[in-house]
C-alpha cells in the first residue's frame, strides 16, 4: 500500500477521534525504551521508561497516558505504551553470562517471560503500533515476522522504525526492502535524528 494511501486509511480509519493508543513493539534491544523516553521527554519534559543493554529491562508494560503532540499547528493526545521486548525464548543463563547471580537471572527470565505474554495481550488495546526495528541487525527474524504477523491478521495500523541510523553498519534499506507493505521512518532515537518526520507520521493517526 503506498504511503499516502496508508495514511488516508488511517485518517479513515480513527475518524474524529481525540487521542488513541500507540504501542512500542519490537525485539529485545531495539531501542523501544529510549524512542518511548525521547518521545515522551519532548512533549512532556519526562523520561517513562528504564533503559539498560542488559536484555529484558523493560518487563511489564509501561504507559505514559494522554501525551499531547503538537505537529504542524495539530494537536494530538495518545496514550504511549513501551511494551517489553519480544524474544522467541528467554534463558536465564544469559543474564548470568552478564554478570547476575542465579538468584536475580531466575527472576528476570521470569518476569521477561510474564512480559512478552502482556505484550501481545496489549494487542487486543491498542490502536496502532510502531514496530522498532535495529537498523545494524538483519530484518528478518523470527521476532519481527511474528510481531508484523499478529498486527497485520488484527488489522492494527503500524509503521516501522528503523532505529539506531546513527551507528556506521546501520542498513535501513534492508528493513525497507524486507517489509515493503508498511511505511518506514528512519531515526536515531538516541541523537533525535529525524523525530521530526516520526512525529508527522504519527499525526496522521488522528484528524484535528
Amino acid at each position: 500500500m503506498p504511503f499516502r494511501q496508508f495514511l488516508s486509511w488511517l485518517q479513515n480509519l480513527f475518524g474524529s477521534r481525540q487521542s488513541f493508543s500507540l504501542g512500542l513493539y519490537g525485539n529485545v534491544n531495539a531501542g523501544k525504551s529510549t524512542l518511548a523516553n525521547r518521545i515522551s521527554k519532548d512533549w512532556s519534559g519526562e523520561e517513562m521508561s528504564t533503559v539498560s543493554e542488559v536484555p529484558h529491562e523493560t518487563r511489564e508494560v509501561i504507559k505514559k497516558e494522554r501525551l499531547a503532540v503538537r505537529v504542524d499547528g495539530k494537536i494530538l493526545t495518545m496514550n504511549l505504551l513501551d511494551m517489553p521486548g519480544i524474544a522467541t525464548k528467554v534463558d536465564y543463563r544469559d543474564f548470568i553470562k552478564r554478570g547476575m547471580k542465579l538468584p536475580d537471572a531466575q527472576k528476570r527470565a521470569k518476569e521477561a517471560t510474564k512480559g512478552i505474554i502482556e505484550a501481545i495481550k496489549w494487542l487486543e488495546h491498542v490502536d496502532a503500533a510502531m514496530l522498532v526495528m535495529d537498523a545494524c541487525e538483519d530484518p528478518y527474524t523470527q521476532v519481527n515476522i511474528t510481531i508484523l504477523g499478529n498486527l497485520e491478521a488484527r488489522k492494527i495500523p503500524v509503521i516501522i522504525v528503523a532505529n539506531k541510523i546513527d551507528k556506521k553498519n546501520a542498513k535501513a534499506d534492508r528493513i525497507r526492502a524486507a517489509f515493503p507493505q508498511h511505511p518506514l521512518v528512519e531515526i536515531s532515537a538516541l541523537k533525535g535524528d529525524n523525530m521530526d518526520q516520526l512525529y508527522r507520521a504519527i499525526a496522521q493517526y488522528a484528524k484535528g
